[in-house]
């Protein structure tokens, strides 16, 4: 598909760009969001199987800091995550996302009896799994192949960069063929991914960010989270942050990122999140990404003045 030639922007509702809001009321006929859940599952990048530490910009929650506490089980999580979010919308319907840490880190066994409680509640539509390239052996496979013929189902991996030099940097403790080969896997099984990026990681570039969004709008995934780095108290980035090999981007310059990433992305490809916040007392900076609406803002009009739009200049 060539939509480089369009004399008009597309549109999705009333988006630019290909979101997920549009995405599930396309699918499912109403308002879906995400409930997130702490299943209580550790990663092998912290555990000293693969490596120790953990990704340097991760918190102690595992980047599961708006999900729900593992002193609940799993469906008192839902439960009141469920309820919070009903005040805004009624009449909603939910998809489980098991998010910190790296959820296929268990044998199928244990996997098997945390995703069917959540599948089993009123109005849960879906999954979406968080996890490693490097965690989804062969039977983990076969079980999310099963889940996806009966549920709507989403696996999210962290690619985070490309670039071998910045994964040493963060301790990402993969190299970036892991992650071909493991979406590879994914796909073979028809399997929907959610690839995670991550813009303003140390030492990076303008270039080097938007070869990273370059190289997923090549691949075979189907949908993208771009985050922002955030930097937060308690984790090893700060030392790296301490030590000049990192800087905040500015608010202009994420929102120009983001548009430029966003023209060459492929229009069917599902845009799950364009940006985030961190927790605020956790939050060392950049401070202006908790205005997450100005930002969001800022990137409409940003594509709106370049009368731009989502795969303007993709070609495939």
């Amino acid at each position: 598909m060539n939509t480089s030639l369009s004399a008009s922007p597309l549109l999705w509702s009333d988006k630019r760009f290909h979101t997920w809001n549009y995405e599930m009321r396309h699918e499912f006929g109403d308002k879906v969001f995400k409930v997130m859940l702490d299943a209580g599952f550790t990663c092998p990048n912290r555990d000293g199987s693969i490596a120790k530490g953990g990704c340097t910009f991760c918190s102690s929650r595992g980047s599961g800091d708006f999900a729900g506490s593992r002193r609940d089980d799993l469906v008192t999580q839902f439960n009141k995550i469920r309820d919070k979010q009903h005040q805004k919308w009624p009449h909603a319907k939910y998809i489980g996302y098991f998010q910190a840490y790296t959820n296929t880190y268990a044998p199928v066994e244990v996997l098997r009896e945390y995703y069917e409680a959540i599948l089993e509640q009123p109005g849960v539509v879906g999954l979406s799994i968080a996890t490693r390239p490097d965690c989804l052996p062969d039977d983990v496979v076969d079980y999310l192949a099963e889940l996806n013929e009966r549920t709507y189902l989403w696996v999210e991996m962290g690619l985070q960069t490309i670039h071998d030099t910045t994964s040493e940097l963060i301790n990402r403790a993969h190299d970036t063929q892991c992650y071909v080969d493991a979406v590879e896997k994914l796909r073979k099984r028809n399997i929907r991914v959610c690839t995670h990026i991550i813009y303003g990681l140390p030492q990076e570039s303008h270039e080097m960010m938007l070869d990273t969004g370059r190289a997923v709008a090549a691949m075979d995934v189907q949908g993208i989270k771009i985050h922002l780095l955030h930097l937060m108290r308690k984790t090893p980035m700060v030392k790296q942050y301490e030590a000049g090999l990192l800087r905040f981007l500015e608010m202009d310059e994420y929102v120009k990122l983001i548009v430029d990433t966003l023209e060459f992305l492929p229009p069917e490809m599902i845009v799950h999140r364009l940006t985030g916040d961190a927790p605020r007392d956790l939050l060392i900076g950049p401070t202006w990404s908790l205005k997450k609406w100005e930002v969001l803002n800022a990137i409409d009009a940003e594509l709106k003045n370049r009368d731009s739009w989502q795969g303007k200049y993709w070609r495939g």
